[in-house]
């Protein structure tokens, strides 16, 4: 494993250990990197296109909504 010094927007890393449940920077980045490597533009694409005609089914818009004015 290498060492490598990177300036991290805060927010973001913090978004992903939420979305990814990690508790540390290295773990957090360590993850999305498996998880980017894993996924290619054909999977990108179908889980895009299948989040477009279902994303009614599974999210509140409202409550996201309500979430992002709060700033949280």
């Amino acid at each position: 494993m290498s060492r490598t010094v990177v300036d991290l927007d805060e927010a973001s890393l913090a978004l992903a250990q939420r979305q990814l449940g990690t508790k540390t920077k290295r773990e957090t980045i360590n993850q999305a990197l498996v998880i980017a490597a894993g996924t290619n533009g054909e999977d990108r694409a179908r889980g895009l296109a299948w989040l477009q005609e279902n994303a009614a089914d599974y999210l509140d818009f409202e409550a996201l909504d309500e979430y992002e004015r709060s700033g949280r």
